[in-house]
């Protein structure tokens, strides 16, 4: 088990390093938001995509509730403070470090399930967030960063969840 969850991180740790973007605006916003929304079909998701604290984009889909909204607030938050992928928090926390707790982050704020994504842009780093709700946690990672590097024209390769 600590050997798949090791082989997630080191996934995700590549993914940092491909899914970087040239420029982040409105207009790649709305681009990534559709082409999610495109992507989860009739799957019960949101996706929400932030540059800071600004909504760029929000979609909800049939299915979804104001939890799914609250569930990406809570992994918004994390990434927002940590700067990593919420699901890279949960699975640290599978292997014993649990960083909400040793930072006595309030769990009702703050939630280490995957879904949210950090935006990166060349020479400025990471100016904002992505975050997908409504699947389990790792298909909510791996839509947000699947449809990232299809917008950015990025094989993964051995980094594809």
């Amino acid at each position: 088990m600590s050997a798949e969850i090791q082989a997630d991180l080191d996934r995700i740790d590549a993914q940092y390093e491909l899914l970087v973007f040239k420029e982040f605006d409105e207009r790649t916003a709305r681009a990534l938001g559709n082409l999610v929304m495109e992507h989860a079909g009739h799957e019960p998701v949101i996706v929400d995509i932030r540059r800071g604290d600004d909504l760029l984009y929000f979609g909800a889909n049939p299915g979804t509730s104001p939890a799914n909204a609250d569930w990406a607030r809570r992994k918004r938050n994390l990434v927002n403070k940590l700067q990593i992928a919420s699901y890279a928090v949960g699975l640290h926390e599978k292997l014993g470090t649990n960083i909400i707790d040793l930072m006595a982050l309030d769990r009702r704020d703050y939630t280490a399930h995957g879904g949210c994504f950090p935006i990166r842009v060349v020479g400025a780093g990471i100016v904002g967030t992505i975050t997908v709700s409504g699947l389990p946690q790792r298909d909510d990672h791996k839509l947000a960063t699947d449809c990232i590097a299809e917008l950015l024209g990025v094989d993964l390769g051995s980094a594809a969840f």
